[in-house]
């Protein structure tokens, strides 16, 4: 595995990290077959895939990661049925979801409001 493969890899693992904690749909994650990345199928079948390089600014690779796994989440808990809010805002719970960010060379969740404090990515408190 090269430098850039691991580096994706404990970024997903990241983001995964936190999607287990806080989202009641659950992903098969398998490596794309087309190229670089891996690809996440929601229970319906439908696939989306995920891939950054890194370019050097801690934190920014970790961030873009989360940002496509947010976008995955939201879309496959649609599908169910469910409220389409991952990860949900402690402030505004229902009325969108936290933001992929990076402070200060770590990746977080912060609410695009500002009224919440963040969360460093990795370390959502479970909802289960």
């Amino acid at each position: 595995m090269s430098r850039t493969e691991a580096e994706f890899s404990e970024a997903l693992a990241v983001a995964l990290r936190d999607l287990r904690a806080q989202c009641s749909v659950r992903p098969r994650v398998r490596e794309d077959e087309d190229g670089p990345g891996v690809v996440l199928y929601a229970p319906d079948g439908s696939g989306r895939g995920v891939w950054a390089a890194p370019d050097g600014r801690p934190g920014v690779l970790t961030a873009e990661v989360a940002d496509q796994v947010q976008g995955w989440a939201v879309e496959a808990l649609w599908t169910a049925g469910e409220p389409a809010v991952w990860p949900r805002c402690p402030a505004h719970p229902d009325t969108h979801p936290l933001d992929a960010a990076v402070e200060r060379g770590t990746a977080v969740w912060r609410c695009p409001r500002g009224t919440a404090p963040t969360v460093p990515m990795g370390e959502l408190p479970s909802t289960e």
